[in-house]
């Protein structure tokens, strides 16, 4: 989902000269850098704000937009400076801003003290733009395989951003490959304009052809630079030819098949749209929800069947062992970690099903003492208690109880949240060791949660074959409503980033398809008085970022990095 930071501070220290006239006032600016969570990734300066000069609390009209996936952590550090007249800078102070804490946060605002001042970041859903979509054909392009080969043409549009370190040239889509052709014609394409030109239509970018090398150098084969507009036109006319160049030769043309910008219907009053221009009404997006109001919950339902092996056992599926976390534990950590920064209550109600309670099977019982343990610790605990509350582990593995559970729940806190004209989804993450054991008794208990306001994830773990866990894949066509993922944890044991990112991927379009099948709409955004929002403690110290801040460039010089991995207690 492509989302939109925007920065403002409030009464930070004035190290410009503090006490002088207002000729002494700081000209602040900030940099947002994204800090490296996951191991393989290296923090990159994403941009910086205008300089707002002779004042202390700024509100900068500079945003950033990127690319957020649900699952995965996403950490921004915001570090403020000010500008001096001799051209160098002077820190302000610094904060870190984990996206998804601030979009679950009410006003999906979220404000840090630095300095003595406080810096507020504000995450809604990118308005960028509209679509563009085109259709590109090669013609006559030059070879570069040699004699006996034709080049495997693909082509990548590059746009031109303006960036901490100045003008620079960053890749926003890459096209298929076309084998063994000079005169390549390549598939029709739609791209967010927030993605391709930051929905400036006369934002130069770059298409760039090449030929595939398995190897990844990809030769050189020419280029155009070109704008959004000119595509446009160059449809529009009787000569849809344009020229590509390489180092000053002609080497081919490129064919504009296709090229329509779909502007959101608001926006095509304000802004001068090319002749084939279309008005669109833009579809919702989770972020709207979020921003929104939209409360949402998770439960947690955790298979305790036999199948998992006696938990007293080392290697056991269930073993707690001191040095670290079982499968189970990951899970939890992993997932309820990330889908608490979207839950206001921190509160997750844990189950267990398939354990045996004074000579009965139970397939949906409370783990621990308290019905809503609190954030992610709370239901470690929960889980870690029921093995010394005098279970039997049993069989067979049943989730239709669980299901009817979270079914009722999801309806009975939507049915609340009307009530107050507010909106509310549920998520059931369900936690198992092997297959159903009756694949059409859980069928029917999908059925009965297809007019819930509820997602559900099912985890894997073990060595189990999941085959016969494939008939959820025809529950979207049977059922008309895609509301449940399967997720074999062995496949992403290693790194819980990749995991969360897999299992809760579906689960943003899940909720807009809900409410949009509803015909209910996102609520306008919540807004919050700047007293109302609660100002976290300086984390500066806390920040292992340096910057290498001068007149040309802006650069990390050291650190940036803090990996996230749920997997370690």
């Amino acid at each position: 989902m492509i989302v939109e930071l925007s920065l403002r501070a409030v009464d930070l220290q004035n190290v410009a000269g503090f006490g002088m006239t207002s000729a002494g006032t700081a000209d602040p600016y900030a940099v947002v850098t994204h800090i490296a969570t996951a191991p393989g990734e290296t923090p990159k300066v994403i941009g910086k704000t205008e300089v707002v000069e002779n004042t202390t609390s700024p509100s900068w009209a500079k945003t950033f937009v990127f690319d957020y996936d649900l699952g995965t952590p996403c950490r921004l550090a915001v570090s403020v400076f000010h500008k001096r007249s001799d051209g160098g800078s002077e820190s302000m102070g610094a904060a870190m801003f984990d996206v998804g804490k601030t979009l679950g946060a009410r006003g999906s605002t979220k404000a840090k003290k630095v300095k003595g001042g406080t810096l507020f970041a504000t995450i809604r859903q990118s308005q960028g733009e509209g679509t563009f979509t085109f259709k590109f054909r090669g013609e006559s392009l030059k070879n570069v395989e040699g004699i006996f080969r034709k080049s495997d043409p693909f082509y990548e549009i590059f746009r031109n951003v303006d960036n901490a370190g100045g003008d620079t040239w960053e890749l926003q889509f890459r096209s298929e490959v076309v084998k063994d052709n000079l005169n390549p014609e390549w598939d029709t394409q739609t791209v967010e304009l927030s993605r391709l030109c930051g929905g400036d239509l006369d934002l130069p970018i770059r298409i760039k052809v090449f030929d595939y090398e398995r190897s990844g150098d990809h030769v050189p084969m020419g280029m155009i630079e070109t704008t959004v507009n000119k595509l446009v036109e160059a449809h529009d006319e009787d000569n849809r030819n344009i020229t590509l160049v390489k180092e000053g030769d002609e080497v081919g043309e490129m064919i504009v098949e296709l090229a329509e910008v779909a502007l959101p219907s608001d926006r095509d009053a304000e802004l001068p749209a090319p002749a084939s221009a279309v008005a669109y009404e833009q579809k919702p997006s989770f972020v709207d929800y979020i921003n929104g109001g939209c409360k949402l919950s998770v439960t947690v339902a955790i298979d305790y069947t036999g199948s998992n092996g006696n938990p007293m056992e080392p290697g056991t599926l269930h073993y707690l062992d001191p040095s670290g976390f079982n499968d189970y534990q990951k899970a939890i950590s992993a997932i309820v970690g990330i889908l608490s920064e979207y839950d206001d209550d921190q509160k997750f109600p844990t189950y267990g099903f398939g354990a045996k309670y004074d000579g009965e099977v139970d397939h949906c019982f409370q783990c621990g003492p308290e019905p809503e343990p609190e954030g992610v610790a709370g239901v470690l605990d929960a889980y870690r208690s029921v093995f010394s509350s005098g279970l039997i582990m049993s069989k067979p593995t049943d989730f239709t109880q669980v299901i009817d559970m979270a079914v009722a729940r999801s309806q009975a806190m939507q049915d609340q949240a009307e009530q107050n004209g507010k909106q509310a989804y549920a998520i059931l993450l369900i936690i198992s060791d092997g297959a159903v054991a009756d694949a059409d008794a859980t069928m029917e208990a999908l059925e009965r949660a297809v007019d819930a306001p509820l997602s559900i994830v099912i985890v894997g773990v073990g060595e189990e074959d999941f085959s016969d866990m494939k008939f959820l894949d025809d529950a979207p066509e049977k059922f008309g409503r895609d509301m449940v993922q399967f997720v074999e944890f062995n496949k992403y044991s290693e790194n819980s980033s990749a995991l969360t990112s897999h299992t809760l991927h579906e689960i943003p379009e899940q909720l807009v398809s809900y409410f949009q099948g509803r015909g209910s709409g996102p609520l306008p955004p919540v807004e919050v008085e700047e007293e109302e929002i609660v100002v976290e403690s300086e984390e500066e110290e806390e920040i292992d970022l340096s910057l290498n801040v001068d007149e040309e460039e802006i650069v990390v010089s050291g650190g940036g990095f803090n990996v996230y991995d749920a997997f370690v207690p």
